[in-house]
């Protein structure tokens, strides 16, 4: 398996032939939020076959780049999927607590993330994470989320121990609101789903205007953070700590 992090909850999973990819930010911005790090590469992210989106708000389902991903087939919740296709936005796949094959003996299913903050009247407010599970290995993409207590069950969700799970661990201000993880929580939810390894993202990305060049600190500390608070709470996994655009192939 080989994962590619391209910025805020934009990465690329490259897994037994099949590419898949979360919550796309592929422009220069989001709306108001700026880009810290440089606009992703065009071939980190081309062709993928399976695009997972864990909520709609518009730092993980900006519309203009999920019109660049044309013919890829968009997977969320019947609700999310629901929106989607009045946006004209096709295919797409409506995920559920099934397992749905992608191809290569791929298989994605929805599972439970903690994010119901900030809802939005002009689209639906629905929040999962996914598990993708090949013969490499098994991921878990937690979404936005806070803890819950069924991270514990989630090794039982996916057939097997987690290898790698994909963990927001901060977002985009000075301050984190409801339904998110910080460096510590997120080391936490690492131990309590018991990963080999684990992936903080959602982070040193994205900032509101004129704020970067004065509080970088809290842009750039939580990827440490995280690795800190691993290495405390959860000292059989490894934190793998990537730069925007960086890329990690799982050992074997």
């Amino acid at each position: 398996m080989r994962l590619t992090w391209l910025g805020h909850s934009t990465v690329v999973l490259d897994i037994d032939g099949i590419r898949v990819l979360t919550d796309p930010l592929l422009r220069p911005h989001a709306g108001l939020l700026r880009r810290l790090a440089p606009r992703p590469d065009p071939a980190a992210w081309s062709r993928p076959d399976a695009v997972l989106l864990s909520h709609l708000h518009h730092d993980h389902a900006e519309l203009r780049s999920l019109r660049m991903l044309d013919g890829a087939i968009l997977m969320s919740a019947p609700a999310n999927v629901a929106w989607l296709h009045r946006q004209k936005l096709m295919p797409t796949v409506a995920l559920g607590d099934v397992w749905t094959p992608v191809g290569g003996g791929v298989r994605i299913r929805q599972v439970p993330a903690r994010h119901h903050s900030r809802p939005m009247p002009h689209r639906p407010n629905d929040a999962n994470g996914q598990l993708v599970r090949g013969q490499s290995g098994i991921v878990w993409f937690a979404g936005d989320t806070g803890l819950y207590p069924e991270m514990a069950a989630l090794p039982a969700l996916a057939g097997g121990p987690i290898d790698v799970a994909v963990v927001p661990v901060w977002g985009w201000g000075p301050r984190l609101s409801a339904g998110h993880l910080s460096p510590e929580s997120a080391a936490r939810a690492v131990a309590m789903c018991g990963a080999r390894f684990a992936v903080p993202v959602h982070w040193g990305t994205l900032h509101p205007p004129f704020v970067a060049h004065f509080a970088r600190s809290w842009l750039e500390q939580p990827g440490r953070r995280f690795a800190v608070a691993v290495a405390v709470q959860a000292p059989a996994c490894t934190a793998v700590v990537l730069a925007p655009g960086q890329s990690w192939e799982t050992p074997a």
